[in-house]
């Protein structure tokens, strides 16, 4: 669902109180934290989708991959996950099923978690995901409400996943395209985590579905600041503008582009930009908040990592300013 249509259906829902409720649904963070002890915090989350990509393995490397980020995106360490499944059987042989658990528990091996079980329903499309628990010390969690005017903005893939994707199922993409797609999908968000709390980061989102603006907005509203991105600045996987070109969109895009319209300061930007901008993403980067004298520590320990804004005070005009 997009952000727009998420917010309208929260909205009559009554708030958590809870002192043990370190971060819950109102900031629109990657995940919840709930303290369990002083020192101990469990960060939880839950994301599935329809397949991205051809391959049944290579689908839930990717969709565990995902799913796992939002841990990554607090500062936490998984510990375990739980499988999801929506399984068209009359359709699929289970060998495919099969596959896609077996590349959804690699990744969950290599992010040093485990999988302790999951549920799976029959249904007329594949989908699958993860449920996911991991771990952090509340004094180092990574939150959308903890950006503070004056840190540099970085982010740690390259926007494109969800153009390219789109071509890639129209048979637009060359192999050495779906290769490149597939390995920044695959990609965990570990070491892009664990720098950040390494060097003193308390604020970081990943990008996903909502695409870069949408959140960056989470960001800028939860801390009551303005981001000002540099669009030059801004990393594209190769061959998205020309994807874009070719008219591979999603509906995704158009609604998380009509949520954040009216606080954003486009300065001219042309509808490329706004395309690329709110394009969902999956399994993307970190955007990560971070003192200046961090920055160049930071890309050391993150190779691709790239200042891509800063954060301003919010002076009562848009929460977003692309220059």
């Amino acid at each position: 669902m997009g952000p727009g249509d998420l917010s309208a259906a929260l909205a009559p829902l009554p708030r958590e109180s809870d002192p043990r409720l370190l971060v819950g649904r109102e900031t629109f963070d990657d995940a919840g934290v709930f303290r369990v002890a002083d020192d101990l915090a469990l960060v939880q989350t839950v994301d599935f989708f329809a397949p991205i990509v051809d391959d049944p393995y290579r689908f839930g490397r990717v969709a565990a991959a995902n799913a796992l980020s939002d841990v990554y995106a607090m500062g936490g360490e998984p510990l375990t996950a739980m499988n999801i499944v929506g399984f068209p059987e009359k359709r699929l042989p289970l060998a495919v099923l099969t596959e896609i658990l077996r590349g959804g528990q690699d990744a969950v091996h290599e992010a040093g978690a485990r999988i302790v079980g999951g549920h799976t329903v029959t249904d007329e499309e594949l989908k699958y995901g993860l449920a996911v628990t991991g771990r952090v010390h509340p004094d180092r969690i990574l939150s959308n409400a903890q950006a503070r005017p004056g840190d540099v903005l970085l982010l740690t893939k390259p926007l494109g996943t969800g153009i390219l994707a789109t071509a890639g199922k129209a048979g637009a993409l060359a192999a050495e395209q779906h290769e490149m797609l597939y390995r920044s999908m695959a990609g965990l968000n570990a070491e892009a985590s664990r720098a950040a709390v390494a060097l003193g980061a308390r604020c970081a989102t990943d990008v996903t579905g909502f695409g870069l603006l949408g959140h960056a907005m989470h960001v800028a509203r939860a801390s009551g600041v303005s981001l000002d991105l540099e669009l030059d600045a801004i990393p594209l996987l190769p061959g998205t503008r020309e994807a874009l070109a070719a008219g591979h969109t999603t509906g995704g895009a158009q609604r998380n582009a009509a949520w954040v319209a009216a606080e954003v300061d486009w300065n001219d930007t042309g509808d490329e930009w706004r395309a690329l901008l709110t394009d969902p993403q999956t399994s993307g980067g970190l955007l990560v908040a971070l003192a200046p004298g961090q920055a160049a520590a930071y890309r050391e320990r993150v190779p691709g990592a790239t200042v891509v804004g800063r954060v301003v005070p919010f002076d009562g005009g848009a929460r977003i300013r692309l220059g």
